[in-house]
């Protein structure tokens, strides 16, 4: 017996190893699906939203074995939960950049969006670049990654600089033009 097959032989084989994704997938797809859209209300976003989980199902070995199940429906809460914390994030921002507009709008209406959306607009040039930009990508959905990624920042540090670039623009936006 060569020495790779003998150690082939005495290694144990680990849950990862022997897993099989696809009977995963077809046990676990509808079910994680439906969880998502009870959160979400959205059943075609929830199917994209399940076949992320899969995702990383698939690049996180540790969680794959007979106990994926927990680590699925616990994962597709959260990315439900994350998928309402971006909608909300997201309409704030446009109604505020003012992308929110119907066509069927009164003209004071559409006035007071552009005054706004000027006012935003001052806001966000007066502050420093950086902060300016995290507001600015933050609104348009860019998660913490990309946002380290785009402006070429540590990852670890996004979330307190976010919150402090947003704290700067509603501190200048509250001198400039009193509350919102």
């Amino acid at each position: 017996m060569s020495a790779q097959t003998e150690a082939t032989a005495t290694r144990a084989e680990s849950p990862a190893d022997t897993f099989d994704f696809e009977a995963a997938f077809r046990t676990h797809y509808r079910r994680v699906a439906r969880v998502i859209v009870r959160v979400i209300q959205d059943p075609s976003r929830a199917e994209e939203l399940a076949s992320e989980v899969f995702w990383k199902l698939w690049r996180h070995r540790s969680a794959q074995g007979p106990q994926c199940a927990g680590w699925l429906y616990r994962s597709a809460s959260r990315v439900a939960l994350d998928e309402l914390r971006k909608r909300a994030r997201r309409e704030k921002y446009e109604r505020w950049f003012g992308f929110h507009s119907t066509p069927g709008d009164d003209p004071e209406q559409s006035r007071e969006a552009a005054e706004e959306r000027t006012r935003i607009r001052t806001v966000l040039a007066a502050l420093r670049s950086q902060d300016a930009q995290l507001v600015a990508l933050r609104s348009e959905g860019l998660s913490y990654e990309e946002l380290a990624d785009a402006l070429t920042l540590n990852p670890s540090s996004i979330g307190t600089m976010l919150r402090r670039a947003q704290e700067a623009f509603r501190k200048e936006y509250i001198k400039r033009y009193g509350e919102a």
